[in-house]
């Protein structure tokens, strides 16, 4: 059952026969955090990768008295620090579960396991060059595209988080302040 959820979600990016996320399966343990858990501390050193099974996770680091939200997931995502896990150094990054969240984790040790065979290295070559651009496009909005484009963008993309994530972390996320998000909303009801 988890091989397949595993292989469903990621087949878009590499199509890996069902034992490659049995085996990944295997390494994993299946943990539960509660709404506003934090999942990795701030300035922590990570030490386990996620998938999200279900709830949803944000990525945040401070700044100027505040969280500021880097990232959004929902079902069916990997998610960690992945700057921390690569460079086996602490980050800035808080992990923090949004809704009850059931997740499989995996501990680093196991992922070095993984990533020695054949197939794991092209399952983590393909995650990291999806998430590489995925961040690069989130990157280039941020700073071509206005707040009401962006927010036009994750209404059309994303259109579940607004359902289940709050208003603020939304805000954070497109890099404005609940107010500015509030008089876009307001004015895109108004020109419906």
């Amino acid at each position: 059952m988890l091989a397949e959820i595993l292989k469903k979600s990621f087949d878009q990016y590499y199509n890996a026969p069902i034992e490659s996320w049995q085996k990944l399966a295997s390494l994993c343990d299946e943990v539960e955090f509660k709404k506003n858990e934090v999942i990795k501390q701030s300035e922590g050193i990570a030490k386990h990768g996620y998938f999200l099974l279900e709830g949803s996770v944000g990525l945040f680091v401070w700044k100027e008295n505040n969280f500021i939200c880097t990232d959004l997931f929902l079902e069916n995502n990997f998610f960690g620090d992945d700057m921390s896990l690569l460079s086996g150094k602490s980050s800035p990054i808080e992990i923090v579960s949004l809704e009850d969240s059931k997740v499989l984790r995996i501990s680093k040790s196991n992922m070095e396991i993984l990533k020695k065979t054949p197939i794991g290295s092209m399952l983590f070559l393909a995650g990291e060059q999806s998430s590489y651009s995925d961040k690069q496009k989130q990157q280039i909005e941020s700073m071509t595209l206005t707040a009401e484009e962006r927010y036009q963008n994750l209404i059309k993309n994303n259109p579940e988080w607004l359902q289940r994530i709050s208003q603020k972390h939304i805000a954070s996320y497109l890099g404005i302040t609940p107010q500015s998000l509030s008089r876009i909303r307001k004015k895109l009801v108004q020109n419906s």
